[in-house]
């Protein structure tokens, strides 16, 4: 039977690296393709194997290892790769590491290393090196999609290797996997910061009348704090409604006499009131005044209460103005001012905005609007494209009938847009076989069009407003133990004291 000699390496696991004892040759360009993986290269290692007992070293049989081959120990596997395999790319970790002569330059590129084994220790993730390896081999970088880009990033740019080593299919599936990471991760930090308060306690420390900021802000702007938190924000929420309600009703013509009058004026004046107390309580809770007029909360309250003292200043001027004309025998002009106070009046209904700050659903259906802006607008933009296309269409085949509505494209611009809203009022319909065969093309564009954002925009609402939700729900969870945790030490601290100040309790 003829002896075996050393095989050279292949792709199959169950075999190793090996070599002639007392003959150190230099690899054939054939063994220098390391497998990829290799389990009996797999071992546990760790730089302490340095300084066990001498003796137990002596009764060993002595470790050789291939002076041709780097032995490189990653996070407790082992890998061997050829010197002329490394020094084909010079300015990576490894190529470095096997173009250095120098020993102190050599220790500065790894974290530790064995003298009795000639191994170089990196403290980096084996899993990911399995690539890294794989990439001396074949020249090739995998990149697998269950990997994070983030790391895998980290660790291909510690060991010196560029991502254009990579397929162009597999780089641009990596960057747009990336993309998507990063912004998942921007959106994350904006939705945190939707529910995060404008100041928070620490910031009223070590200023003017402090502590009594502080409990004003755990009033108005902490619902969780405490009970009467929580009645302030129900009572701001149902205050809004009630103003909207009396907004309505003073325009039903039965309550429009005297006494019906007098009551909405005195239900406005009480709303008006409790809205100005708390944008004052407020402005005086905040610890950065430019930053409490750049919030667009607070921008809100102020254009709640604004129409309220603008209203009197007007009916102010407007009885001025009516006593003066009144001498002049001219009262059929003094409704100049008349129609400036009712445009006041419609600003009240801009005070249901003011529910979005106790609501998450109109936060979520506002952060929504702010992330998706960029579809709104093209749809916008192919909405008017649509108007302007299909009104002129229409024009073209029905200015010509008798009696017809679509006199010119303005005129027309009307019935293009309630037949791409799908609406459909009836008020202006073709009269001709064309006119009806663009108003079906008119209809069907609008169809098409109003589905394609539906799905995306609610599918982002939906999923923004889970995720404000729990992050409201974890807010009010923290807050709630925290309380408890406070009310158990008063508890306990009041048994102290009792327990303390009772002598039977002493013995």
């Amino acid at each position: 039977m003829r002896q075996l000699g050393t095989r050279r390496t292949s792709v199959s696991a169950s075999l190793r690296t090996g070599d002639r004892r007392g003959c150190c040759r230099a690899p054939r360009e054939g063994d220098v393709h390391i497998p990829f993986a290799q389990d009996s290269l797999v071992k546990q290692w760790s730089s302490m194997q340095n300084v066990i007992d001498r003796n137990r070293e002596k009764s060993k049989t002595p470790i050789q290892r291939n002076k041709c081959l780097l032995n490189i120990n990653v996070g407790g596997k082992l890998f061997q790769i050829a010197y002329k395999v490394a020094a084909r790319y010079p300015i990576t970790r490894l190529g470095k590491l096997a173009l250095y002569t120098d020993p102190m330059k050599k220790l500065q590129l790894c974290d530790d290393y064995s003298v009795q084994k000639n191994e170089y220790f990196f403290d980096r993730d084996p899993s990911i090196f399995h690539y890294i390896f794989h990439f001396y081999s074949s020249g090739v970088l995998w990149i697998m999609d269950e990997m994070c880009p983030s790391n895998f990033v980290e660790e291909i740019e510690y060991w010196g290797i560029h991502l254009k080593y990579s397929q162009h299919c597999c780089w641009i599936l990596f960057e747009e996997k990336r993309d998507e990471v990063s912004e998942y991760l921007k959106i994350q930090k904006e939705l945190e910061a939707e529910l995060e308060p404008l100041d928070s306690v620490e910031q009223f420390e070590g200023k003017f009348l402090g502590w009594f900021r502080k409990m004003i802000w755990n009033l108005i702007e902490n619902p969780y704090s405490s009970v009467a938190a929580k009645i302030i924000a129900v009572m701001s929420s149902f205050f809004v409604l009630i103003s909207i309600v009396g907004m309505t009703l003073s325009t039903v013509e039965e309550i429009k006499h005297k006494t019906g009058k007098m009551w909405m004026e005195q239900l406005e004046m009480i709303c008006a009131i409790f809205f100005t107390s708390e944008y004052l309580m407020r402005l005086v809770s905040s610890s950065s005044f430019k930053n409490f007029l750049r919030a667009a909360f607070n921008a809100v309250d102020l254009v709640a209460i604004l129409p309220f003292y603008i209203q009197i200043l007007f009916e102010y001027l407007d009885e001025g103005d009516t006593l003066y004309h009144e001498e002049l025998h001219k009262v059929e002009n003094v409704s100049k001012l008349g129609k400036v106070l009712k445009l006041i009046k419609l600003m009240r209904i801009f005070r249901i905005l003011k529910l979005a700050r106790h609501s998450t659903g109109l936060r979520a259906f506002g952060f929504t609007m702010r992330q998706c802006y960029q579809q709104v607008c093209c749809l916008f933009l192919f909405i008017a494209m649509g108007v302007f296309t299909f009104s002129a269409l229409m024009h073209s085949v029905e200015h010509d009938v008798p009696g017809t509505n679509f006199t010119s494209i303005p005129y027309t611009w009307w019935w293009a847009a309630v037949s791409l809203s799908t609406v459909g009022y009836g008020d202006t319909v073709p009269n001709t076989v064309l006119g009806r065969m663009v108003a079906f093309a008119c209809i069907s564009f609008g169809i098409i069009l109003n589905g394609m954002p539906i799905s995306v925009l609610y599918n982002k609402f939906s999923d923004y407003y889970a995720k404000l939700k729990a992050h409201e729900n974890e807010i009010s969870h923290s807050l709630k133990l925290s309380r408890r945790i406070r009310l158990k030490k008063r508890v306990l601290q009041k048994l102290s004291e009792c327990c303390g100040a009772d002598p039977r309790c002493r013995h």
